[in-house]
């Protein structure tokens, strides 16, 4: 590794599988101190706490619903105390919950809207403060390609991620003069824990679909994040959003 991140704080959201895990792992072997965050997933939390400190690097580790925004900012402040400013806030936690517009109740969209657009808001403006007296700070968000295209049965889904995507770019305009660039990174079908839900088939049958002919893997995703999150290989990107998708949606 080049040691992209010697020296930084990388704070990440919902760090425990997936895409953030690969995330987690990526930035600790390029030398940031991490601390990661996830919901009751801690036989996994535990393994990556053990791979970062095996890198060299310092870990802090929570159990905490994104939702919650006092847990949240609560972490966030846990994570600046014992490894320092944050220079990097990968806002990553999310879920899914599935249905025809019909079948959505009011519970189930509060739910998602509040993990993606509500918690990532709310944790950029809790570092915000710090990155702008320090005249320096990265805030990266996973949305995704379903923010671009959309798809049935995931309509709430669908427009939180777009929320976040338009978050981006707003939130950007603010930052860039204050030395915060603001970009996010839209995945397109990735095999994780989340799409694993979908069953055996859903991986052969999605990856078919695309120009590449197969589904991602979270550590080409976390890919993404890293150029976003280091310097010089960053410095120029304002309110972009990478959309590493496999062909999936061209623009």
């Amino acid at each position: 590794m080049s040691g992209r991140l010697d020296g930084q704080v990388a704070i990440v959201t919902g760090g425990s599988s997936g895409i953030g895990r690969a995330i987690v792992r990526l930035f600790a072997r390029e030398g940031a101190d991490i601390a990661f965050c996830h919901l009751d997933d801690t036989a996994r939390a535990d393994a990556l706490v053990a791979e970062v400190a095996a890198l060299g690097r310092r870990c802090l580790v929570q159990s905490l619903d994104v939702a919650d925004l006092d847990a949240l900012r609560g972490f966030i402040g846990a994570a600046e105390g014992a490894l320092g400013p944050c220079d990097v806030l990968v806002n990553n936690a999310g879920l899914n919950r599935r249905g025809a517009i019909t079948d959505i109740t009011e519970a189930m969209y509060d739910r998602v809207m509040a993990v993606h657009a509500r918690a990532s808001f709310f944790a950029a403006k809790a570092v915000w403060p710090g990155m702008a007296a320090r005249g320096r700070g990265r805030i990266i968000t996973t949305a995704s390609q379903l923010g671009f295209k959309g798809a049935p049965g995931i309509v709430p889904y669908c427009m939180a991620k777009a929320a976040l995507i338009g978050m981006t770019r707003a939130l950007a305009h603010e930052g860039a003069p204050l030395g915060i660039l603001v970009n996010a990174v839209a995945p397109g079908p990735v095999a994780s824990e989340l799409t694993a839900e979908l069953g055996p088939e859903w991986a052969a049958r999605t990856g078919a679909k695309l120009p590449l002919g197969r589904i991602g893997q979270p550590e080409e995703i976390a890919a993404a994040a890293l150029l976003l999150a280091a310097s010089p290989d960053g410095d120029f990107f304002v309110g972009a959003t990478l959309s590493p998708n496999g062909g999936d949606v061209m623009h």
